[in-house]
């Protein structure tokens, strides 16, 4: 028999310390005379496969498989990650990485950027959303993998790189040479006064600096007149649970309990308590949430609830309240394992439950909402004695169905947005003014801000879909005019001028905001109701 690579005997044991709780110093599941029975029952299976099996395998690949099927038979939520996946959960955790500051994925073979960060180096040297990148310092990307990309786009800071750019319209490569620099990831999309006393944030996910953007974008709008707040969750998937409690603060007194974990690890079980004076306990709020917020925003949007400080609009959360632990594991790899459940102040446990093979709580943001029936144990009541329920995501106190950007369109409307038309049809515009790609594209369509959607636009939009495969049927489009009228400004606002741009414009025709807009003389006598004893950690039901 051939003897086992190092790294697989590296990898088991990586393996069987996860198993059996080694990483986490928790209870050992295995008394220590089984240790050795099953270590060697996975080396010697891995060693006949290496050995016997009709071809060539890779190991790492065969241990990272074997230790994600581990995993997944725990939750949906525990997971394994190769070093790439791990040190990108870092950047996203950290909020910052040396490069360009774009994303890329590889369609059809051409590494294709599908979004930039405002103020990159990217987005100052005029790189697109939808740019193929066809070549990298000279060498051709084309059938490229997107870890090869990355590691030729990235640098150190000052360094540049040269980048040849294909997009639409243009017979010639479009050559650049971009310096890379330090890429702060802004957890804050969007945050703008909507008239002269309502402000309105994004707040895209969860960061180590979540906080303190957040509590810089508020300080702005409140120095602008601020008087009242939209905070805006939508398909937020959440990040890490301290920055949930620091944004939770923002609005609430010392003391007040923002969440509570329980699990069976050393140290799981915590009470986390507002530990200042929030600076912005006074500001009637609402907040708006859907189907994909999760995690973390179901943290703020629960304790928000549950103390009776703001008003939820908007559609049921995801429903995921495990805590993840995260451990680094040799070779550069990561372990995301399920370690507690958080509870809201008023003992709503928000994880939704699963199957067996998570199928329906992974398709959950596919699927219509429908009224959830609860049990009596499942009732619980806010600091004024309003009533709320346990298990299954954050119920808002007024449900707008909009899973697009506010919106619920026809099956016809959601396919044009999975299928991407709109991002793909505003590839053809180009801002007036912008002179960072000096070569004029052939058949772009110049615009400035305000720019209206007209006929001719439309008309121009229904084409590019026949073009790209999809039939449209004149009745069915226009049942959906509005969401497509929305949804073309929104992509060209993104594409051209920000997202602050389009979500300013987006602002007074999304169905979700608008309601959320019409709530405030409520928002302002629950907030005058507030000052009830903060609610203490209830026990597990």
């Amino acid at each position: 028999m051939r003897a086992v690579s190092p790294l697989a005997l590296g990898a088991s044991a990586v393996v069987l310390s996860a198993l059996l709780g080694g990483l986490f110093g928790g209870q050992v599941l295995a008394t220590q005379e089984d240790l050795p029975r099953h270590y060697d029952r996975f080396a010697e299976a891995l060693a006949a496969i290496e050995t016997h099996y009709v071809q060539e395998v890779d190991t790492e690949r065969l241990i990272y498989r074997a230790i994600g099927g581990m995993l997944q038979t725990l939750d949906p939520h525990s997971n394994f990650m190769d070093p790439r996946s791990y040190s990108q959960l870092r950047e996203r955790q950290e909020g910052r990485y040396y490069g360009l500051g774009i994303s890329i994925n590889v369609i059809d073979g051409d590494i294709t950027v599908m979004s930039l960060f405002e103020g990159s180096p990217a987005y100052r040297s005029g790189i697109r959303r939808g740019d193929v990148i066809a070549r990298i310092s000279g060498q051709n990307a084309k059938d490229m993998s997107s870890d090869d990309a990355v590691r030729l786009l990235r640098g150190p800071r000052g360094t540049a790189v040269g980048i040849s750019i294909r997009r639409t319209g243009y017979d010639e490569l479009i050559e650049m040479t971009v310096e890379r620099d330090e890429i702060t990831i802004a957890t804050v999309e969007a945050a703008f006064l909507t008239d002269d006393r309502t402000g309105y944030v994004k707040l895209g996910d969860f960061s180590g600096a979540s906080d303190r953007d957040l509590n810089a974008a508020l300080d702005r709008l409140r120095d602008a007149g601020m008087e009242r707040l939209i905070l805006d969750l939508r398909n937020n998937p959440g990040g890490p649970l301290d920055q949930a409690i620091k944004v939770s603060n923002q609005f609430l007194p010392r003391g007040d309990l923002i969440v509570y974990t329980r699990g069976r690890v050393d140290n799981s079980d915590q009470d986390y308590h507002a530990t200042r004076e929030g600076e912005f306990t006074d500001v009637p709020l609402v907040v708006i949430v859907n189907r994909n917020s999760a995690s973390a925003s179901e943290i703020v949007a629960g304790a928000v609830q549950d103390h009776d400080r703001g008003l939820i609009v908007g559609e049921t959360t995801f429903g995921k309240a495990l805590v993840q632990s995260i451990y680094r594991v040799s070779h550069g790899a990561g372990l995301a394992l399920t370690t507690a459940r958080y509870y809201t102040p008023s003992g709503r446990m928000i994880q939704r439950p699963w199957d067996g093979t998570f199928d329906e709580y992974l398709t959950y943001s596919m699927r219509e909402q429908s009224p959830r029936a609860h049990t009596p144990s499942e009732r619980k009541y806010t600091t004024g004695g309003r009533v709320v329920f346990s298990g299954g995501g954050i119920e808002p106190d007024h449900h707008v169905s909009g899973p697009i950007e506010g919106f619920d369109p026809s099956r016809f409307g959601r396919l044009l947005a999975a299928r991407q038309e709109f991002a793909s049809f505003a590839e053809r515009f180009s801002a007036a003014g912008d002179s960072r790609v000096a070569v004029a594209g052939r058949g772009r369509k110049v615009v400035s801000r305000g720019f209206a959607i007209d006929g001719v636009l439309l008309d121009e939009f229904k084409a590019h879909v026949r073009d790209r495969g999809l039939t449209v049927d004149d009745e069915q489009f226009d049942a959906d005019i509005e969401f497509v009228t929305a949804m073309l400004r929104y992509q060209i606002d993104v594409a051209l001028f920000g997202v602050e741009e389009a979500r300013r414009n987006l602002f007074d025709v999304d169905p979700q905001i608008r309601r959320a807009s019409a709530l405030f003389d409520a928002a302002e006598r629950l907030l005058e109701g507030a000052g009830q004893p903060a609610v203490v950690a209830a026990g597990l039901d």
